[in-house]
């Protein structure tokens, strides 16, 4: 069967280099390519299985020169191992209710995530993102698109992810929680859900985005096993890869759950 893209020439752009987030001393340069109206479920789908992942209406992958530590990652939803850890995460939230009918951004979702930037991203790239921006991130790209969220007993919104349905999987663009519920552990609790609404709907994949190696900041997703990362040679199961000891660099940064 001929891909839907085979014979379209699709524009790549190269970024100006700047420096890493995830690694110290590095630099990072990125290749990205605008989503046009009427293309992007299928361009989504297609890129993304090639390491690609979305914001807004762009797709990018990291094309650094000297470093290759950013690999695409993605769950093996039907293999998953749902060890004990899990299971007491998903118990500790059964009260909550859980709702994929959002389609747009609402201000409210807007003020929890204002709420979660400040207290643990203060000096990230999206610290002050004002409510027209947070719309953009929602509903710029034209993709399948929603943001499943989730409301104590009281009704009250305490976490929510913005998700793309692709042909293979579900992926997670950005998820945000309360910070003030930490015991919850919402942002494992998350990807759990995902896991089980992949499950539900017959799709193989959940995609984490970029795990980085030598970043404890990325580190978590190492924890979702069985994981597969994008190599060279294709899609391969993370546990049985080998890494030279000198590629394992400590940033030290805060871990986010």
């Amino acid at each position: 069967m001929t891909h839907p893209f085979a014979t379209q020439q699709i524009p790549f752009f190269l970024t100006a280099s700047a420096p890493c987030p995830y690694l110290p001393d590095r630099m990072e340069r990125k290749v990205f390519t605008r989503i046009e109206v009427g293309e992007g479920p299928a361009l989504n789908d297609a890129l993304t299985h090639a390491g690609f992942r979305r914001s807004q209406a762009v797709l990018y992958r990291p094309a650094c020169e000297k470093c290759d530590a950013c690999r695409s990652s993605r769950i093996d939803v039907g293999n998953f191992n749902w060890k004990r850890r899990w299971r007491k995460i998903l118990s500790r939230n059964s009260d909550l209710r859980v709702s994929t009918d959002a389609v747009g951004a609402t201000l409210e979702q807007y003020e929890l995530l204002d709420r979660y930037l400040d207290s643990r991203h203060h000096d990230g790239d999206m610290a002050g993102m004002s409510f027209s921006e947070y719309v953009m991130m929602v509903e710029d790209g034209a993709q399948r698109t929603h943001v499943t969220e989730y409301r104590d007993r009281e009704g009250d919104l305490i976490s929510a992810v913005l998700t793309d349905v692709l042909r293979d999987g579900i992926s997670m663009i950005y998820s945000f929680f309360d910070p003030e519920a930490e015991r919850r552990s919402l942002g494992a609790y998350m990807i759990l859900d995902a896991i089980r609404q992949a499950e539900l709907a017959g799709l193989p994949f959940v995609y984490l985005g970029y795990w980085v190696r030598g970043s404890r900041k990325m580190a978590y997703k190492a924890e979702f096993q069985p994981l597969q990362v994008l190599t060279p040679a294709g899609w391969q199961p993370h546990a049985e890869l080998e890494f030279d000891d000198e590629d394992d660099i400590d940033c030290n940064p805060q871990h986010d759950d």
